[in-house]
């Protein structure tokens, strides 16, 4: 009895820490913005992925068919200028990975509709 009494405990004990580690957050914890864009939504989101970021820009709920000019920023220099379409049902994506900088990455998008006035963006520092 009292070795099954000192198995049990010796096993807690060296699983405590093991469990308090698989659930401890990150310090690098993924960061979100979201708010209104235009009849939309958007989503900003970076992740830490290895050495980087992975930056996704999600737009949601557009006009089929609308054409919006995205941009990206990180650290104010611009690394995406693209030009895509809201699918039939008014989503649309950018991701990027970009590599980890020195001190803390800002990430910036815009998002403004070809041939109209209606644009919105957000940044995030991770």
């Amino acid at each position: 009895m009292k070795k099954s009494i000192a198995a049990l405990s010796a096993t807690a004990l060296l699983a405590g820490p093991a469990a308090v580690a698989l659930t401890a957050a990150p310090a690098h914890a993924d960061v979100e913005r979201q708010g209104v864009c235009g009849t939309g939504t958007y989503e900003l989101s970076v992740d830490r992925e290895g050495r980087g970021h992975e930056v996704n820009v999600d737009l949601d709920n557009l006009p089929a068919g609308s054409a919006w000019r995205v941009k990206l920023w990180q650290d104010g220099k611009r690394v995406a200028n693209v030009v895509r379409t809201a699918e039939r049902d008014g989503d649309l994506d950018l991701e990027r990975y970009r590599p980890n900088t020195a001190g803390a990455d800002t990430f910036k998008f815009t998002a403004k509709r070809v041939g109209a006035t209606t644009r919105c963006g957000a940044s995030v520092t991770v």
